[in-house]
């Protein structure tokens, strides 16, 4: 890996991820005539002949008409799409920010991925709430994204692979994958990772587990690099402290890909050596579907 320098803890964690997309005129779903939703609501469909449901959050000031970005969040396994929002904090932001955020809530707890076929279709479970949201709010297609947590982590890697047409770039948190064969356009990509996460460790090989766990977070995001037709060279960047980032640059349509590395960091969301979700949010914005 080459060392380069950089001015600034804050050039580490924001990236160069502005691009001329971001500027473009939004585009909304078919729904700008509804009547205005706020505050969070539970809300229930159809998806795969069964009951799904999930957690959606809409800023006190939308008005029913200026569309709204989205952020699709994926709770960790086992966990909850309340529970989700809690880590995340996402809500708060999108208060501020005016953006929508739908929490996920997966069967039983827990995502299908690597996937099953004797279990629920969650790629199109996902694809039917955006659909839903769409249903009921003024909606940026442009500007939807994913995230998740750990399980969430690898099911929304799992989607920028799946969903690239639909979601404008993803942001896994401690548990990047790459989910190879994998077609469609470049997707930017934001990941954060724990070097000391016991759980799903950094370098993978987990001890005793199958072979979805043999994968390092480093072979994940040197083949999201590929995907997105990056240079072969990944760049590192560690100024002092506990905050280190490895990016690819020269990537097709300006899709970055990029690691935020927490020296001593375990299984966690943390909001304290780097605020993930601010960090994630400004990520996010820099990027629509062309």
């Amino acid at each position: 890996m080459r060392m380069t320098s950089i001015i600034g803890v804050a050039a580490v964690i924001l990236g160069n991820s502005w691009t001329a997309q971001a500027q473009r005129v939004p585009a909304a779903s078919s729904s700008c005539n509804l009547p205005q939703l706020q505050g969070v609501h539970e809300q229930r469909l159809m998806s795969g002949k069964r009951e799904r449901t999930y957690r959606l959050f809409v800023p006190s000031e939308y008005d029913g008409r200026t569309p709204l970005p989205l952020i699709l969040e994926l709770h960790g396994s086992g966990g909850t799409s309340a529970g989700q929002a809690r880590t995340s904090g996402f809500e708060g932001v999108a208060a501020r920010e005016r953006f929508a955020v739908a929490s996920l809530q997966a069967d039983g707890g827990r995502w299908n991925v690597p996937a099953q076929d004797n279990r629920p279709d969650d790629v199109a479970y996902v694809s039917d709430v955006i659909d839903h949201v769409a249903s009921q709010l003024c909606l940026d297609t442009t500007r939807i994204y994913a995230t998740g947590f750990s399980g969430g982590a690898r099911m929304s890697s799992l989607l920028g692979c799946r969903l690239n047409s639909r979601i404008a770039a993803i942001a896994p948190v401690s548990g990047l994958r790459w989910p190879a064969p994998c077609g469609g356009r470049p997707i930017p990509v934001l990941t954060f990772h724990g070097l000391a996460d016991p759980q799903n460790p950094y370098a993978g090989h987990a001890e005793g587990r199958g072979e979805e766990w043999l994968e390092s977070v480093p072979d994940a995001l040197a083949g999201w690099a590929q995907h997105n037709g990056c240079s072969t060279e990944a760049v590192l960047e560690d100024p002092a402290g506990p905050l280190s980032t490895i990016r690819y640059n020269g990537c097709r349509d300006g899709a970055e890909v990029r690691i935020i590395r927490i020296d001593g960091l375990g299984h966690t969301w943390t909001r304290n050596e780097v605020d993930t979700t601010e960090v994630m949010w400004q990520f996010f914005k820099s990027y629509r579907l062309q």
